[in-house]
């Protein structure tokens, strides 16, 4: 994929706004233009043919600036592509921080992202320089045409006095605020043709050949067929994906594909969704179309919405969907009912229930073909039963369904079954067929019946016995009557309400951005140099105003001095410029260096409690703002209020008079200016909030985009992003609409003092003021205007693009987890040598608010043992889990592992120390070598012994870059059968005392999971494994059975003896087990 969701994010969020920005500063460009043409006019009415120097040093200017232009341009580009790759970093590490956290990896990956922001900062610092250095060519220039115009004044003896001197510094300084503006129209012009480039080249990339589907289904006699297609993902590559596959289904037929890891049976449902480009044969699919992802997808928001999926309710249909998929007795559990927020990407569900979830949402559609993608191997094994039954035997009787699974149970009862290998159609032929002609599906099945070993069960009035149960389940399904909830109120939910700072802040956000790295120095420095450059500006025309008639000073003396003046003002200028460029930098690096420790310091219940967008729109948007625009609109906003006051305290020192009118203005002018902020300030607040919410709408459309376009509802989703982004808008166009209203009215103002001053110096007695300081006044006077409205823009822009400081801070002093490292009690080096477990009254409970989750759990497990832990879905399982490794901290009770309590450990020391196979299994983007080894701890030789004790040796030889070859944004090149295996191949590398394996083989075939029981067995021999497990067979060689229902220990015992003993959970759930198992006359 070309373009990761981290570089979609990017060009929604920051290249979009950078677009959006430009048509207010593009009006900029044609009236300064304006403006020059008509001082340049004046010029040459005041100074005659002198006015062509003035003319000269302005297009030099311009010029000099054109390869300075192609700089930032580079610079820009290169900036925004080193902040993909941050992004796209940053984006990986806060959706898998769960993975990182188990793996001890936070400091790792955050070193990662600080070392990619290191990239950011080269480039932004070049593209700050060149502007900066824009900005001195810009402002410098009022001085450089006065002197040249000056001098060749002298010499063409074009005479200089009072008018026509200060006719042409009025000129000057009338269009000198328009000119200084020219490096931030360069600068946002540069930027929004950088942004625009990157939209188009991301709108010109391929898109999906939609022609697969067909909408009609009536009176077609194979709504599926294929005729010797290949499919490839790379189009480049010479191997197809899938290659000579052949496959014809009837109406109402139900098709099983099974096959080894890696052998391309999610690919070949991708296939019929459209989603693999094809490279040759014939493909036709017609009718309606329900999917389910095998890594399930779930939307923010509440169960209801993600069932219902933008249909309209029909009450039978959906109670019915709720019975079939095992749902009601979930929802009755949930505090609101179906109404819950379920958080992003799921949170508050387990695996199992998520699926369920997908599968409701499939079944409620009535779709034409059902794609089931391995949906049961997330769920214990009798609610696979249970939904297999009801759901797809059942619901879906006639439906076409193509169910990719792997387990052999369900096979007999399918009309056909495709056997795929290295992507290959190898056989396909119903269940009895396939068992007396191929080889290859007999060792499946044999396979699987190894791994069940229970055999011992295998008796009439166990298996009737079992029977009973299951019938008396599903039974229940239907008995139960789901309850409408109540709506749930905002405070109660785990997703809330995004919140933002209101009313006036004061100075809190000003000092927050200058406190950082030195900022007060920094910007302290830019003060006096500009106060210099002001100071020296003024000299000049109190030097030029003092002796343009006086007899005494020649014409050369007094141009020379003023070009002195002038030159040694311009440094002060460059001095400033340059201070800006280090304050931001400075700035941008303390802050980001915070945010990033705040998020990686962070507990899980952040992470599952704050959606993805808030957090993006922060290090996209925000963080672009701060970087490239706050720094300049800080020293902007200093710089254009000491000008605007100067050339008021000018006019008034001459004038005093205006004193009476200046005064109640710049009164005016702040309350004014207060009575703006007050609005302008929740508009830029409520843009911030809803860009998050635009964010997080955004990746979740990403994330499931597969799934969007399989229902075809990418017309519902886009209609919902526009309307998320003309909320965003919105308040950005009524900022824009409120700063104008205040413009007008400060010009008004400006007008009224300039008026009031000049009819004071035309009333006043002929003497009282000197041609030369009534030409300065009026000058001065003349840019008063112009000054005090680019003065408050600034302010304004100022106080609004430091909502993005306010937004930044917000997640900067995050709830931080326990200490990495507790240096007064660090264990010893080769902690834990026996791996003792003893859990002592556990309680656990998510939020503070919340029931308890485990109540009391008190067991031990010994060094060495194999413990095997079940439970039906939501037992707490998961959530024992967590507690060991620290990522919910316990409101009660303590774990202790080898003698240490591991609530007095730093979490590093204890996390680095265990091993563990994931429920979810996460890849990086990124190299198969990074991918097991991140820390680079171990040799080439290691990594391959690992790869082939964990069956991924071929896999990976067949590459041809090995050990380097790419793997993509979530190792969706991967099968998830294949990442569980390099999740497995971490563990063999860490070589920890204690592993845990959370449902570790759910996605992989049962003769892959036979061989993996067995290394895992001689692989950690001597060490305590605790796997959690919904395959029964799994866990039957444990040495100890933990079984836990509603977060309690029911039992704990050896699984021979709970076997024998009547009315055990774990009896019971074995029985389960063998009846569905027995039924299917395997």
């Amino acid at each position: 994929m070309k373009h990761s969701s981290g570089n979609i994010m990017n060009y929604v969020i920051v290249d979009a706004y950078r677009i959006g920005e430009s048509p207010y500063w593009f009006h900029q460009t044609w009236t300064t233009s304006v403006q020059l043409c008509i001082s340049l006019a004046i010029l040459y009415n005041a100074v005659g043919a002198a006015m062509i120097s003035s003319l000269v040093v302005i297009v030099l200017t311009v010029l000099s600036n054109v390869p300075l232009a192609r700089l930032q341009h580079k610079s820009k580009s290169k900036l925004m592509e080193a902040q993909d790759v941050r992004l796209k970093a940053m984006s990986e590490s806060l959706v898998h921080m769960k993975v990182l956290k188990l793996y001890a990896w936070e400091s790792h990956f955050k070193k990662v992202i600080e070392g990619l922001r290191k990239v950011e900062y080269k480039w932004l610092s070049a593209f700050q320089l060149r502007r900066a250095y824009n900005i001195f060519m810009f402002w410098s220039s009022p001085v450089l045409v006065s002197a040249a115009t000056f001098l060749t004044c002298y010499l063409l003896k074009i005479p200089l006095d009072a008018s026509n001197v200060f006719t042409f510094v009025a000129t000057l300084r009338l269009v000198q605020e328009p000119i200084r503006l020219v490096p931030e129209v360069i600068a946002v012009v540069i930027q929004a043709k950088v942004a625009f480039t990157r939209i188009s080249k991301f709108l010109d990339a391929p898109e999906l050949n939609g022609q697969v589907r067909k909408k009609y289904f009536v009176g077609i006699d194979y709504p599926i067929e294929m005729n010797l297609c290949s499919f490839s993902w790379d189009e480049h590559t010479s191997k197809p994906t899938l290659k000579n596959i052949n496959l014809i289904v009837k109406g109402g037929e139900k098709i099983a594909i099974c096959g080894e890891v890696g052998s391309g049976k999610s690919t070949l449902l991708a296939a019929v969704l459209g989603e693999v480009p094809k490279t040759e044969g014939m493909i036709q699919v017609c009718g309606k179309i329900a999917y389910i992802s095998q890594n399930a997808w779930i939307q923010s928001g509440t169960v209801r919405d993600n069932i219902l999926f933008g249909s309209s309710m029909d009450e039978e249909r959906y109670h019915n969907t709720l019975m079939r998929c095992s749902l009601v007795k979930d929802l009755e559990m949930f505090p609101y009912g179906d109404c819950t927020q379920i958080g992003e990407r799921g949170v508050n569900l387990s695996g199992g229930q998520k699926q369920r979830v997908q599968l409701a949402r499939a079944l409620y559609q009535n779709a034409d073909i059902y794609l089931l993608d391995d949906p049961f191997s997330a769920v214990d094994v009798h609610t696979a039963t249970s939904l297999f039954n009801e759901y797809v035997m059942s619901a879906l009787s006639d439906k076409i369904v193509l169910l990719v699974t792997h387990q052999v149970d369900f096979l007999p009862v399918f009309d056909s079954i495709l056997l795929m290998s290295d992507g290959e159609v190898i056989l396909s032929a119903p269940y009895q067929d396939l068992l007396a002609d191929c080889e290859e599906y007999k060792d499946l099945v044999n396979a699987h019946k190894d791994t069940m070993g229970i055999s011992d069960l295998n008796n009439n009035s166990d298996s009737q016995r079992a029977k009973e149960v299951s019938i008396k389940e599903t039974v229940g399904i239907h008995g139960s009557r789901y309850t409408e909830s109540v709506k749930p109120s905002q405070e109660n939910q785990l997703i809330r309400k995004e919140e933002r700072e209101t009313g006036d802040a004061g100075v809190k956000p000003y000092m927050l951005y200058l406190r950082q790295n030195k900022g007060f120095l920094y910007f302290s420095f830019c003060a006096i140099s500009h106060i210099i450059f002001i100071a020296g500006q003024i000299s000049q025309n109190s030097w030029m105003a003092a002796n343009v008639q006086n007899p005494d000073v020649s014409t050369l003396k007094l141009i020379y001095v003023y070009i002195i003046i002038g030159v040694c003002t311009m440094l002060f200028l460059l001095s400033r410029s340059l201070g800006i460029v280090v304050l931001g930098i400075q700035t941008s690096r303390s802050l980001f260096s915070q945010l990033l420790n705040s998020f990686f310091r962070a507990p899980m219940s952040f992470f599952d409690s704050t959606p993805l967008g808030r957090v993006l729109s922060r290090v996209s948007s925000d963080l672009s703002i701060v970087d490239l625009d706050i720094p300049f609109a800080f020293v902007f906003s200093l710089s254009t209020s000491l000008n605007a006051y100067s050339n008021l305290g000018v006019l008034v020192v001459i004038t005093w008079q205006a004193l009476f009118v200046s005064v109640p203005m710049i009164v005016l002018r702040i309350w004014l200016q207060r009575y703006y902020l007050a609005s302008a300030r929740e508009l830029m607040r409520i843009n911030g909030t809803t860009k998050s919410a635009l964010s997080n709408h955004l990746g979740e459309s990403i994330s499931g985009a597969t799934t969007i376009r399989a229902f075809e509802n990418e017309d519902r989703f886009f209609a919902k992003n526009l309307d998320l982004i003309d909320k965003n808008a919105s308040p950005y166009f009524y900022n824009f609409a409120a700063t104008e209203w205040l413009i007008q009215r400060l010009e008004i103002m400006s007008a009224t003092v300039l008026s009031f001053s000049a009819f004071v110096m035309a009333i006043s007695p002929q003497g009282t003021f000197s041609p030369g300081f009534v030409g300065m006044a009026l000058s001065y006077g003349l840019s008063l205007n112009i000054s005090f409205v680019f003065s408050i823009q600034c302010q304004c822009n100022l106080a609004n693009q430091l909502i993005s400081v306010e937004r930044v801070n917000q997640y900067m002093d995050l709830q931080s987890e326990a200490a990495e490292a507790v240096e007064e009690n660090r264990p010893l080096p080769d902690w834990p040598q026996d791996g003792n477990v003893e859990i002592r009254n556990l309680k656990i409970r998510y939020r503070e608010d919340t029931p308890l989750v485990l109540r009391g759990i008190s067991c031990k497990f010994e060094g060495g043992d194999k413990i095997g832990i079940v439970g039906r879905t939501g037992s707490g399982k998961t959530t024992l889990i967590g507690a060991l490794f620290r990522l919910v901290e316990p409101a009660e009770g303590k774990i202790i592992i080898d003698s240490v309590d591991i609530s007095t450990i730093g979490l590093h020391d204890l996390r680095s120390c265990l091993g563990i196979i994931p429920q979810d299994p996460t890849l990086f983007q990124g190299t198969v070598r990074y991918n097991l080894d991140p820390l680079g701890q171990f040799s080439d030789q290691q990594i391959w012994e690992v790869l082939d004790k964990c069956q991924l040796l071929e896999a990976v030889r067949e590459k041809e870059q090995g050990l380097d070859s790419h793997v993509v944004e979530d190792g969706s090149n991967w099968s998830m059968g294949q990442r569980q295996l390099f999740c497995l191949g971490r563990a063999l590398l860490r070589r920890c005392c204690i592993l845990v394996l959370d449902e570790a083989t759910a996605s992989i075939d049962n003769a892959t999971d036979a061989v993996l029981q067995k290394t895992i067995r001689t692989e950690f021999k001597h060490c305590t494994v605790i796997t959690v497990a919904h395959r029964i067979p799994t866990v039957m060689d444990c040495d100890m059975v933990l079984a836990m229902s509603d977060g309690k220990v029911v039992e704990f015992e050896k699984p021979t003896k709970l076997m024998e003993t009547e009315g055990s959970l774990f009896q019971e759930l074995v029985k389960e087990y063998w009846s569905y198992t027995s039924n299917t006359n395997i």
